[in-house]
């Protein structure tokens, strides 16, 4: 299981496991797949901010990433 931290930005995220487009994608997160979104937003959002920011619950994010095989850690 890849551990990955919820306060990491989403660029940094996806720089480190680019299987991680995909799952927000699949979550709702579509503006991922927009050209310079992920250069630009992507480096300030956090899977934590995003989650507030689309109204998607973090537990529906911790479960879909653990089905992909990611653990998400809430370290400050």
């Amino acid at each position: 299981m890849k551990e990955i931290n919820i306060n990491d930005s989403i660029f940094q995220l996806v720089t480190t496991y680019p299987e991680i487009k995909d799952i927000l994608f699949s979550l709702g997160f579509t503006d991922i797949v927009k050209p310079g979104m992920l250069q630009t937003v992507g480096r300030i959002m956090t899977l934590s901010k995003g989650s507030k920011a689309k109204g998607i619950s973090l537990e529906i994010i911790k479960k879909a990433f653990h089905t992909e095989g990611f653990n998400i850690k809430e370290l400050s």
